[in-house]
């Protein structure tokens, strides 16, 4: 039998199988479910308590599920004979009861997954407090184009930067001149490629070059922090930025935030993608706003996003050649660098590796001259920093494999 495991595990009992009999649905006193297959029949049918485990289904004594245990939901939807309820973050479908009025978004308290006892509030309660989107909340998504960040400091390409300015810093600064020809604005930039390379701290300096406002959002922050207020929250930010001169709205690890939707897409992400999409169509000719989104799984973003007038332009940030790599570690190395320090072979050895990475062995370097007492760094602090950094990739490298064997198993 093959798991699916969805992170919950202990007393469950079966709400449905399959008529092949290789598909069990459970639930879990906290309201989530899971789905087993097997390649055998269930042994199972509905109605027994189980437990469960991270990859086993086992039978449970019948009077271990708690009968009497009371719940709290949201009303989601109304039948004539059912309702859909909302409870923590997963939705059931129980029988309407005949002599209890209900209404959408009452706060309704249950037991044992179909029966509704009563209303406890007109309004919805949920499990998360959901915060204010206002113009203080706003505020906390800008940062400021007064910064001392220019392209010397981008440990990159220099087509990356010609082409950055082509597509981004060009159309902010002639954005009524372009406007007048008549051409097109270009309203997304996708930045691709693997972590470390530069995008978010390129943008950045483009903001800074173009005075512009600069909105930068995460994707994993709003999954979590933002669950349920995601849409406005976006809607806000293009609504504010609609008002500046300049601005440049910023999605750090987008595909965590807009991935391609289906029909086992969780709901929130389909929702955040169809605010992405009208809040992208939704601007106007004479509102100077540039969209950039980073991600290093472009294949993942929601495939609407990167039609004609949304995300259609795409930067591609490579790993640094070996000259490339050179012109990193000599542009990064800090003032108390010593003289003629072996570049070139560093570069050699670190083939694959991120412009951050690169610039993490001047950071390894520093401490081991900070221990010798010493304001200068050596040749063999240099190594060593370059050692450092090895064992470090080598580390996180046997992790992300660890990862992906769990996942297969």
């Amino acid at each position: 039998m093959v798991w699916e495991y969805n992170g919950t595990t202990g007393l469950g009992r079966v709400r449905t199988v399959s008529d092949d009999k290789t598909c069990t649905h459970v639930e879990f006193l906290n309201g989530s479910s899971g789905i087993y297959f097997s390649d055998d029949p269930s042994e199972f049918a509905s109605g027994d308590v189980v437990f469960v485990t991270e990859n086993a289904l086992e039978a449970a004594p019948p009077e271990f599920w708690p009968t009497d245990k009371s719940w709290v939901g949201v009303i989601k939807l109304l039948h004539k004979t059912e309702v859909v309820v909302e409870i923590g973050s997963s939705l059931q479908i129980m029988p309407r009861p005949k002599k209890t009025a209900l209404k959408v978004g009452n706060t309704i308290e249950g037991v044992g997954l179909d029966r509704i006892l009563r209303v406890v509030s007109e309004k919805p309660i949920r499990y998360i407090d959901l915060v204010n989107v206002d113009d203080a909340t706003i505020s906390d998504f800008k940062e400021s184009s007064k910064t001392e960040y220019s392209f010397d400091d981008f440990a990159g390409s220099k087509n990356i930067v010609a082409r950055a300015k082509d597509l981004i810093e060009t159309p902010l600064k002639y954005h009524q001149e372009l406007e007048e020809i008549g051409a097109r604005p270009i309203k997304g930039v996708l930045f691709t490629g693997e972590p470390g390379t530069g995008k978010t701290l390129l943008a950045r300096i483009i903001a800074n070059r173009s005075d512009a406002t600069f909105y930068q959002i995460s994707g994993p922050q709003i999954m979590n922090k933002w669950l349920g207020q995601s849409e406005e929250l976006i809607r806000k930010i293009f609504e504010d930025a609609a008002n500046q001169d300049k601005a440049i709205i910023f999605f750090d690890e987008i595909d965590s935030l807009a991935t391609q939707r289906s029909d086992d897409s969780h709901e929130a992400s389909r929702r955040i993608v169809g605010q992405l999409l009208a809040s992208m169509d939704g601007f106007k000719r004479d509102e100077n706003v540039i969209v950039i989104a980073t991600t290093n799984r472009p294949q993942d973003i929601d495939s609407a996003l990167r039609r004609p007038g949304r995300f259609d332009w795409e930067i591609h940030f490579p790993l640094p050649g070996r000259d490339d790599r050179e012109a990193i570690l000599r542009q990064s190395q800090p003032r108390g660098a010593a003289e003629d320090l072996p570049h070139a072979t560093v570069a050699e050895q670190t083939e694959s590796w991120s412009p951050a990475e690169l610039v993490a062995i001047w950071n390894e370097a520093a401490l081991f001259a900070v221990v010798d007492r010493r304001k200068k760094i050596l040749e063999e602090d240099y190594l060593g920093g370059l050692e450092q950094v090895a064992a470090q990739r080598v580390r996180k490298q046997a992790e992300r494999n660890s990862r992906k064997e769990g996942v297969t198993q």
